[in-house]
């Protein structure tokens, strides 16, 4: 999760494997991770007037019972919603790569009572993912990424056959609150990568006011050669 107005961060350089750049939004510069002492920003109590956590967990069929991985989940805006939405016959997966995040999460957790909640700490080349997952969400994540295609990759292998992965971010259209817009990606750049990953589209959904939602399954193509993934 990230930064909900416009909060000035510096971008860092352009990963590069060998002579072989990634897909598109690799090609990109990043913003660095989200500061955990600006976990303020993410709670506003507007929050679920424009991000619509309903609709967006409706789109990726999330239900009760199911089992869902919330990647980049910040301080955990979006998984206590997941959490309920599963029920206590679900399981959510908060991930995050920063060890404050992870402790905010834990505290959350503990602090509501959610027993059907695991905080993962993941790292930038691996989200640790458990395999068998119905559905992954990444809100407001892409453009911090150092390389979206590995990170698609070892969550397409996380998801079910029937599984979905939803990709939440800002548009480039501008309005509302949001990271500055030279660092938000292009909806495009996503699609592309998350095919070389070996993802499909299956909707790209404009109900959200400021942001694209992304619904992306399993394809039939190969995901990258591990050669271009850098692990």
């Amino acid at each position: 999760m990230r930064n909900l107005f416009a909060l000035v961060v510096a971008v860092v350089g352009v990963a590069v494997v060998g002579p072989v750049r990634l897909a598109t939004a690799q090609n990109l510069p990043h913003a660095r991770l989200f500061k955990p002492e600006d976990l303020g920003l993410l709670e506003g109590p507007d929050r679920s007037l424009w991000q619509k956590p309903d609709e967006i967990m409706d789109a990726l069929n999330i239900a009760d019972g199911s089992t869902v991985a919330d990647v980049g989940a910040g301080a955990g805006w979006f998984t206590v919603r997941l959490a309920r939405r599963v029920g206590p016959n679900g399981r959510v997966y908060a991930e995050d790569i920063q060890r404050l995040m992870y402790e905010a999460i834990n505290n959350r957790v503990r602090r509501e009572g959610l027993t059907n909640v695991e905080p993962v700490l993941g790292t930038a080349e691996d989200p640790m993912l458990p395999a068998g997952l119905d559905a992954v969400l990444m809100v407001d994540v892409y453009a911090e990424l150092e390389n979206p295609v590995s990170l698609l990759t070892d969550v397409a292998s996380a998801l079910k056959p029937q599984g979905r992965l939803g990709i939440v971010d800002w548009t480039k259209e501008g309005g509302g609150p949001g990271i500055p817009m030279e660092e938000r990606i292009a909806a495009v750049d996503v699609i592309r990568d998350a095919e070389t990953a070996g993802l499909s589209l299956l909707s790209h959904e404009t109900f959200l006011t400021y942001q694209f939602l992304l619904v992306f399954e399993l394809g039939t193509q190969s995901p990258a050669p591990a050669t271009l993934r850098a692990r």
